[in-house]
């Protein structure tokens, strides 16, 4: 049986994703920074096991590696899917926020995949999968920090793709549009209708639109798939 560690599991991507791996016969440690009370009623619901980290702190992400390795022996699969995200105009946005935002963004999934990789070396087998945003790939007004590290983990993304090919390790991203989430809850209800109204597909996404992709390109049938970037964005990015 493989074992897949999500990060961010106590949000909607990384909850729906943990739901996904479960039902398909996986063993999920489901990592949580603040969200405990999500994280143990995912872990009542599906038998994921709940792993408190935070992904910006290197300490942090070794104690949790450890955790895994004594209950699992490695982690087979990596879901880099914790994230931050703000709307702040640019001659707003403090050092201190720009910081936050690539602590946890950027160096949260360097960190983690890190820690993941020997044991995948060792087993000449894993899949890592990244989250990063269609603003990754666009840009977006009032969101530039935010969209700089989602670009930056794209860049990531492909380039440990390369390194870590001859090792049997494939490493892929999706970059989701609109979905569903707390990251869009700050959009009033017609606003949401005017951006699913500019969506080709016509509406929102769900936090399980994600999942399925993700699920995916952890799978065998994704193997042969490596450096790549899918977008469950509705065709905006088109």
């Amino acid at each position: 049986m493989k074992n897949v560690f999500i990060t961010g599991a106590s949000g909607g991507i990384g909850s729906a994703a943990a739901e996904r791996f479960a039902a398909a016969g996986y063993t999920v440690f489901a990592g949580y920074a603040s969200g405990v009370e999500a994280a143990e009623e995912l872990g009542r619901r599906t038998g994921a096991i709940p792993v408190g980290i935070d992904v910006s702190d290197e300490k942090s992400v070794g104690e949790a590696f450890r955790f895994m390795e004594e209950k699992a022996g490695g982690v087979d699969v990596l879901v880099n899917c914790a994230g931050i995200a703000a709307i702040r105009l640019f001659d707003k946005i403090t050092a201190e926020e720009w910081d936050r935002m690539f602590a946890v963004n950027v160096r949260g999934t360097f960190l983690t995949s890190r820690a993941a990789v020997p044991y995948m070396v060792r087993q000449k087998a894993g899949k890592i999968v990244n989250v990063s945003s269609m603003w990754g790939i666009t840009g977006a007004s009032c969101e530039v920090h935010y969209s700089a590290s989602k670009a930056a983990v794209i860049g990531m993304t492909k380039a440990l793709a390369k390194e870590l090919a001859p090792s049997g390790i494939t490493v892929n991203c999706v970059a989701p549009g609109a979905i569903e989430t707390r990251m869009i809850s700050h959009m009033s209800d017609r606003d949401k209708k005017d951006f699913a109204g500019e969506i080709p597909l016509g509406r929102l996404g769900t936090p399980r639109d994600v999942a399925g992709a993700i699920l995916f390109l952890a799978s065998d049938d994704a193997d042969y798939i490596t450096g790549s970037v899918i977008c469950p964005d509705g065709g905006v990015t088109i």
